[in-house]
C-alpha cells in the first residue's frame, strides 16, 4: 500500500537491532485518518470471507483492528497482555514473546468472546517473527475458532515470520513489507505475495 509506504519513509526511524519507530502515526501517537484507510484496504482484502470477530493483541493493534471492524461489521476482541481482577471465568491462554520488549507475556482471552462459530481476521500492526501472531493462532485453535485472514500493517519481509505464516497456509496479507532497513534510515519494500 503506497500511502503506508510513504508515510513510513516519511514518518519512520530506523533504529539499531532492526527497530522500525512508527510511533508518531501507527502506535503511540495514531493518525486516525491513516488508520481508517488501512483498515478500509483490510475490508477489500478479505470482505468475502464472512469475518465474525477480529482479534488482536494488546495495545498496538486494538486501534488498527477498530478501524478495520467498523468496515466489517463486527466486535474486535484482544488478548491480554497483563492479569486483571475484572479477568473471570473461562479463559484462553498462550504465551507470546514480544519482539519489541525480548520479553514473553502470557496473554488471555476470555472463552465467551471467542468459539468454533467465529471466522476470525487476525491483525496487528508488525510481524517481525511471527510470536505475536502464533500466540494468536494457538487461541483461535483452543477455540476451533476459523482464521480466515492475518491482516499486519507492517512486515518485516526479511525476517522469518511472515514466510513461516505462508507457508503454514494461513492467508496473509500485509500492507508494506519492508525489504531492508539499512542502519543509515535507508527502508525499501517489495510487494505483498
Amino acid at each position: 500500500m503506497k500511502l503506508l509506504e510513504e508515510r513510513i519513509k516519511a514518518d519512520g526511524q530506523v533504529r539499531p537491532g532492526n527497530i522500525l519507530k512508527v510511533d508518531s502515526f501507527l502506535n503511540h501517537q495514531l493518525d486516525v485518518s491513516l488508520l481508517e484507510e488501512l483498515g478500509k484496504e483490510f475490508y477489500e482484502r478479505f470482505k468475502d470471507k464472512g469475518i465474525t470477530r477480529i482479534l488482536t493483541i494488546e495495545a498496538s493493534g486494538i486501534a488498527l483492528a477498530c478501524c478495520a471492524a467498523q468496515y466489517f461489521h463486527v466486535p474486535v476482541v484482544f488478548a491480554k497482555k497483563a492479569k486483571s481482577k475484572n479477568l473471570d471465568g473461562d479463559l484462553y491462554t498462550s504465551t507470546v514473546h514480544s519482539f519489541t520488549y525480548n520479553k514473553d507475556f502470557t496473554v488471555t482471552l476470555s472463552k465467551k468472546f471467542l468459539g468454533s462459530e467465529d471466522k476470525v481476521l487476525l491483525i496487528d500492526d508488525f510481524l517481525a517473527v511471527g510470536k505475536a501472531m502464533r500466540g494468536l493462532i494457538d487461541i483461535c485453535k483452543q477455540a476451533n475458532a476459523e482464521i480466515s485472514g492475518i491482516g499486519i500493517a507492517i512486515e518485516k519481509g526479511f525476517q522469518c515470520g511472515g514466510k513461516e505464516l505462508r507457508e503454514m497456509g494461513f492467508p496473509v496479507y500485509s500492507l508494506a513489507i519492508i525489504e531492508e532497513m539499512t542502519d543509515e534510515g535507508q527502508i525499501s519494500f517489495r510487494e505483498n505475495p
